[in-house]
């Protein structure tokens, strides 16, 4: 299974603090269903713990503007000790055999250094290795 990236957001004081919001393109990836806004699904990070997030979109507007609601992200931000300028990573793992879905995937990182000009990021539970 090769793992699918959905998408990175570098985390700002109000993804810290309220919803994340994240780009409208990454709905093709999960199957809300038509007669609602919102679904749950679960995400495995870098441990192999499993985080269930409530993904919702607006019901009004031009576009259906995509958000983690913070009931269920906040509780991932916590526990990972994020803050503003760290990043999340979301993945997608599909069975290839059937095309079905196998697994969504997440890590929390943060950047460490700049080396020749490009971020270093390791994921918050590899911290301790580097000493931070």
């Amino acid at each position: 299974m090769e793992p699918v990236h959905l998408f990175t957001k570098k985390l700002k004081p109000s993804h810290i603090s309220h919803a994340l919001s994240i780009p409208t393109h990454v709905l093709e990836a999960f199957p809300i269903p038509e007669e609602t806004h919102m679904m749950n699904f679960e995400a495995v990070d870098a441990t192999d713990n499993a985080w269930r997030f409530c993904l919702s979109t607006r019901m009004t507007g031009a576009y259906p503007k995509p958000v983690l609601l913070r009931s269920s992200w906040h509780r991932f931000v916590e526990q990972k000790g994020l803050a503003p300028e760290d990043r999340v990573v979301f993945f997608m793992e599909r069975d290839e055999a059937n095309d079905m879905l196998r697994r969504y995937t997440v890590r929390a990182q943060r950047k460490v250094m700049t080396l020749m000009g490009q971020d270093v990021w390791v994921d918050v539970e590899d911290l301790p290795l580097y000493g931070l």
